[in-house]
């Protein structure tokens, strides 16, 4: 790439318009595969992309969405990259209709200091989130599990209503229970148990946790 062409970044907003200036920016529909390699960031513009891993196998067909375990789920404003892991394979996937996604080099992101360290920290938050992820998964009951992983997720995500805290897209019982190790059959079960206590509701298809549920199980904030 000639100097001239190398991307005067400062803001995500201004990577959002380098990005659509240079034809770097696709718009994906729900459960569509996002193209990546190693060597890149990518960017969340609008929508969300679900990180995904799966065993490698001589069956796997490109394009294609096998069963597969929940690593993450990336809003807008959030960078992500892919790497190769043997004899995992890694995958990202447009969660919602109208997802977009902006690319880019590292040595491009370097040209711009303020957008490197914006960067690098919110690598550094989803580092942190993980560990949090991680750490959940050490609960022997299923059900607390379920109920920390919620709470983790409305910590990052979650929007305010009047009783509680709504995720801002849809959640499948597999995608939680790939997340959290428990069977789609068991995340079904114990989330008609929450329902009938009114700790967990659906509000337009979208996952709702109590206000009093949140607090008791919140996790440590992101800092």
């Amino acid at each position: 790439m000639a100097i001239s062409d190398q991307p005067p970044l400062l803001t995500f907003p201004e990577l959002v318009q380098w990005g659509q200036a240079h034809y770097r920016d696709r718009t994906f529909n729900k459960e569509d595969f996002i193209p990546t390699r190693q060597g890149l960031i990518y960017f969340v513009h609008q929508g969300v992309v679900r990180l995904t891993s799966h065993p490698a196998t001589p069956m796997e067909l490109p394009g294609k969405s096998p069963p597969s375990t929940l690593l993450g789920l990336m809003g807008a404003n959030r960078p992500f990259e892919i790497l190769a892991q043997p004899p995992l394979v890694f995958g990202a996937y447009a969660h919602i209709d109208q997802t977009s996604v902006i690319w880019l080099y590292w040595n491009e992101l370097i040209q711009s200091p303020n957008l490197h360290l914006a960067i690098l920290e919110a690598f550094r938050q989803q580092q942190q989130f993980q560990f949090l992820w991680l750490g959940l998964l050490g609960q022997k009951s299923t059900l607390d599990r379920l109920l920390s992983f919620l709470a983790l997720l409305m910590t990052q995500d979650g929007e305010p209503i009047a009783d509680g805290y709504r995720l801002p897209y849809p959640l499948t019982h597999a995608q939680i229970g790939s997340a959290i190790r428990a069977t789609r059959v068991t995340i079904t079960r114990l989330m008609v148990k929450l329902r009938e206590k009114e700790i967990v509701w659906l509000k337009d298809d979208l996952i709702c946790l109590s206000r009093r549920s949140f607090q008791e199980c919140k996790p440590l904030r992101l800092h």
